[in-house]
């Protein structure tokens, strides 16, 4: 089970004052020319130096309700010394909650990046909206803490865009981290690693991309194929970038499989992490723009229950006249899109040891011309698009292809 690791506690303030007291991010007192160094080295050196002030450190503070601590008390029976308190208008507060994590600068206008899961806890319900007593702020390298607000989130991929609220907070030769494809990344290639864990500001690790396609369950509201890497990432590196050899954005990093041990306690890093893959950043970056909160009750939907293909015996696939890929509809909601627009799900099923597959419902082959082969790919090409808009799904039935035209609608907040 992954262990989302946004939200840690502060570290007492002898461990903080290690990490700020730190001499910069370029190291370059007494540290070796570059030129010196070997290339691997030199690639992560420079990639830090330059897109290391671009990371930030982000705290998030939820404030409890003001309580009455002598509630039912008569007046007359509360201490004197404690009465001056009990007249205040300020009474007092519960404990603050306080998480961390990290963020980094996706563009010119000062927007930054970081997961949802790290400012969740400061929102209103069904909002982006900060609660009442919640507050956001951002630390650059070298500078204060300045407030900030959320613009956006994405509760699907587990994303949210923020942005100082003063614009003049953003400090001057902040470079943006430019997006790579992720759909190119490489299993074995390099991986860098920039965050705060722990509380401990502007830490690089690196390693290598270990695997692609990962599902990690609790990360956002969609199986998402995430990329692992073993450069280490702990509590606190929430929302940072994970960056490949030329210092683009692969993936957002989000989540561990926990390990014993850890600083002050704290379950750590065992060489297995995950990120969001940078191209459902790049899908979902206008929508953050556009502000409020995207999550599963917001978005346009197919309503039908589907099974991939790929687990079909190829005998079994030949006589019931199936494609080698796709995705089957084995039911289709009542007055569902997919219902008005004639799909059809599966009527009976075969038996193939001892599994039941569903054998004659139409299998989507593609949506707008983009190829589906598994369950998730389906959803996602669905979930990119709005309530009102129209897909055309490529549709095997019985062996024959068919283009069908979807108008897509929007689940209704609270089903």
């Amino acid at each position: 089970m992954a262990w989302i690791h946004g939200t840690v506690r502060r570290l007492a303030a002898g461990a903080l004052a290690l990490a700020v007291g730190a001499a910069g991010l370029t190291g370059a007192a007494g540290a070796k020319e570059l030129e010196e160094l070997q290339a691997a080295e030199r690639n992560t050196v420079e990639i830090f130096q330059r897109y290391g002030p671009s990371v930030v450190a982000i705290e998030v503070t939820v404030r409890g309700k003001r309580v009455d601590p002598f509630e039912g008390i008569p007046k007359d029976m509360i201490p004197p010394r404690f009465r001056e308190f009990f007249e205040s208008p300020h009474g007092m507060e519960r404990p603050k909650q306080q998480g961390a994590g990290s963020g980094f600068v996706i563009d010119g206008e000062g927007h930054i990046v970081t997961n949802y899961h790290v400012v969740r806890s400061a929102l209103q319900d069904g909002s982006a909206e900060l609660r009442e007593g919640a507050t956001v702020e951002l630390s650059f390298p070298g500078h204060e803490a300045v407030p900030a607000r959320v613009v956006g989130a994405n509760a699907l991929y587990d994303l949210a865009l923020l942005e100082p609220r003063d614009e003049g907070a953003l400090p001057r030769g902040i470079e943006p981290l430019e997006l790579a494809d992720s759909d190119e990344t490489l299993v074995g290639q390099k991986a860098i690693a920039i965050g705060n864990p722990f509380g401990l500001s502007s830490t690089v690790t690196a390693g290598i991309v270990s695997a692609l396609g990962r599902e990690v369950p609790g990360v956002g509201q969609l199986e998402i194929p995430m990329i692992q890497t073993d450069a280490a990432i702990n509590p606190g590196n929430s929302g940072g970038p994970l960056l490949n050899s030329a210092g683009e954005v692969i993936g957002i990093n989000t989540a561990i499989l926990p390990g014993g041990g850890g600083l002050g306690g704290t379950r750590g890093s065992i060489g297995v992490g995950f990120a969001v893959p940078s191209n459902l950043l790049q899908e979902s970056l206008d929508e953050l723009k556009a502000g409020g909160l995207t999550d599963i009750t917001s978005r346009a939907r197919l309503g039908v229950m589907v099974t991939g293909l790929e687990g079909y015996p190829e005998v079994i696939r030949r006589r019931l006249n199936l494609p080698e890929r796709g995705v089957m509809i084995v039911d289709v909601e009542p007055g569902s899109p997919a219902e008005e627009a004639g799909l059809e799900g599966a009527s009976f099923e075969v038996n193939v040891q001892g599994r039941a597959m569903p054998a004659d419902g139409d299998v989507i082959l593609a949506v707008d011309g983009e190829p589906v082969e598994e369950p998730q790919q389906l959803q996602q090409r669905i979930f990119a698009h709005g309530a009102g808009e129209t897909v055309t799904l490529t549709v095997s039935r019985e062996g024959e292809r068919r283009e069908v035209v979807v108008e897509l609608q929007e689940v209704p907040r609270g089903e």
